[in-house]
Order: C-alpha cells, then sequence, then structure tokens
C-alpha cells in the first residue's frame, strides 16, 4: 500500500476501539483491489463526538464507520440521513461528499446479504429473531422488508412491542413482537425456517453459554449467530450438530463493511478477502 498525498482516508470511530476488525477488513480489500485509500481506527469519547465530525470536515476524511457508543447521537451532526437512518435513529456509516456528510445503517442489510450468501430463501421463510437493541432493531428492519413473517422477542417486551407495531406500519406483514423467554423461545421456533441470535449471549468469555437449548434445534432451520468472537458460538455448534444450516457472525460483519466500503468507494467489495483477513485475526488472538 503506497500512502500519498492523494490518499483518501477512511476509519471507524468508537470508544473503546482498539479490538475493531474495521482496520484489518477495510485495508485487506483496499489493497486487494489496488485503490488510494486507507482505514485508520480513531477513539472517540462521547464528549468528543462532535469536535471529531467537524474534524472530519476539516480534514476531508472521506468516510467513516461509526460504532459504539455514538451510533444514535452522531445523527444530529449529518448533513442528510438515508430512510433507514430515519427510521432507527442511528447511524454506522458515514460519507463525506464535498463537506457534506451523508448518514447510513448497514447492520441489517448485512445480515440479509449473509442469509443470502447461504443460500437463505428469506422470501419463503419465518424468521424468529432473538434481541431488540441496536443491532437487533436494525436486522428486523431489513428482514421484515424480505421475510414472508418475523416475531421478535426481546427481554424488554415494550420495545418488541414498539417495534412490531413500528414494522407492521411500514410493511403491513405478519410481525410479532414478544417478551424474550425459554418458554417463548420453544414456542415460537416450531413455526419458524430461521433464528438469529441478535443478543451477545455466547459472546467471550462466556462462550459456553447459548440463549436457546440444543434440544430445539433441527435440521430443517438456518441458524445465524451476530456474535463472531468466537466465530463457532455454542448455539452454531449446537446447531451444526443437527444438521442445521448455520451463518456465523463473521458473514454479517463483513457483509455489512462491504456495503459501507461500497459506499465509500463505488467498486464492489471483495468479500472473501475481507473475510479471510477478519478470520487470519482473529485466528491470531488479536481481539479479546
Amino acid at each position: 500500500m503506497q500512502i500519498s498525498g492523494k490518499t483518501r482516508i477512511c476509519g471507524v470511530i468508537g470508544d473503546p476501539i482498539e479490538h475493531s476488525l474495521s482496520p484489518t477488513i477495510q485495508n485487506s480489500a483496499f489493497y486487494y483491489l489496488g485503490l488510494d485509500f486507507v482505514f485508520l481506527a480513531f477513539n472517540v469519547k462521547v464528549e468528543e463526538l462532535e469536535a471529531a465530525i467537524q474534524g472530519l470536515k476539516v480534514l476531508g476524511i472521506h468516510g467513516l464507520n461509526v460504532t459504539m457508543p455514538h451510533k444514535m447521537k452522531v445523527i444530529s451532526y449529518l448533513g442528510e440521513l438515508d430512510p433507514t437512518v430515519k427510521f432507527l435513529g442511528s447511524a454506522n456509516t458515514i460519507v463525506n461528499k464535498k463537506g457534506k456528510l451523508f448518514g447510513f445503517n448497514t447492520d441489517g442489510i448485512g445480515a440479509v446479504r449473509a442469509l443470502q450468501g447461504n443460500d437463505v430463501d428469506l422470501a419463503s421463510s419465518n424468521v424468529l429473531l432473538l434481541g431488540a437493541g441496536g443491532a437487533g432493531r436494525s436486522i428486523a428492519l431489513s428482514i421484515a422488508e424480505q421475510a414472508r413473517g418475523l416475531v421478535i422477542l426481546n427481554r424488554d417486551i415494550e420495545k418488541a412491542r414498539r417495534l412490531e407495531l413500528d414494522l407492521k406500519m411500514k410493511f403491513n406483514k405478519n410481525i410479532i413482537g414478544k417478551s424474550l423467554s425459554a418458554i417463548s423461545i420453544k414456542k415460537y421456533l416450531k413455526e419458524s425456517d430461521v433464528l438469529i441470535n441478535a443478543t451477545n449471549v455466547g459472546m467471550k468469555p462466556n462462550q459456553l453459554q447459548s440463549i436457546v437449548d440444543s434440544s430445539l434445534l433441527t435440521s430443517n432451520l438456518a441458524v445465524m449467530d451476530i456474535v463472531y468472537n468466537p466465530v463457532e458460538t455454542k448455539l452454531l455448534t449446537d446447531a451444526k450438530k443437527t444438521g442445521a444450516r448455520t451463518i456465523n457472525g463473521i458473514d454479517m460483519l463483513i457483509h455489512q463493511g462491504a456495503v459501507s466500503f461500497e459506499l465509500w468507494t463505488g467498486q464492489k467489495a471483495p468479500i472473501e478477502v475481507m473475510k479471510q483477513a477478519a478470520l487470519k485475526q482473529l485466528s491470531a488472538g488479536a481481539v479479546n
């Protein structure tokens, strides 16, 4: 990678940020396609966010990914919001077009692309989504547009119900929001073709935990876990033993990053190159 005075800078902001896989993923794609771009990680505290966004414009930084805890607050500093961002109230990607900042949210479309890339036909599928937090809400929006039916289970039932009503108004589809419990998982999993875990259950250092009892999993399911560390969670291990199709969190991470890449560069992202770079960093133990 040759850095010059013409090199375009992209990056990711968050707090903490040292664990991010994004620099490895995006720089591998830039290098592979021979693009004059570089991607850096910037630790930005909550009280520094406004100054950081102003700095983006002053320094001519071409684009940013935005991660916790800034996804919601950052939209107040952006000039133009994608309809998805307006619905969700959060953005994870910024494109700087001559000083005007455009906000996007790629989490949900990343999940859809990950499923479609693993031959999951959402149009004929009933989907059970566990979790309605930031990532879960984004996924719910994109899944609701594509799937035959969607059930959202969340520990805060009011959040699940609000999301149900919002999505029904937007798509007029069969969407249900209920409380997340062992009983509700058992009930709705029987009617589901796709299961998505959008909670952090199973993430290191709690990798021996699963949100779904293994006895409920069957070979007819497609099971996706958005947790990517470990790459294969207990949920996915249990699902694989039944013969179910499994999709790990790396796939979603790569696909949402690929959408950002395409927004910044206008070029198709090299998915496999990005995936192998992420897996190599994870196997090296660089992410805690």
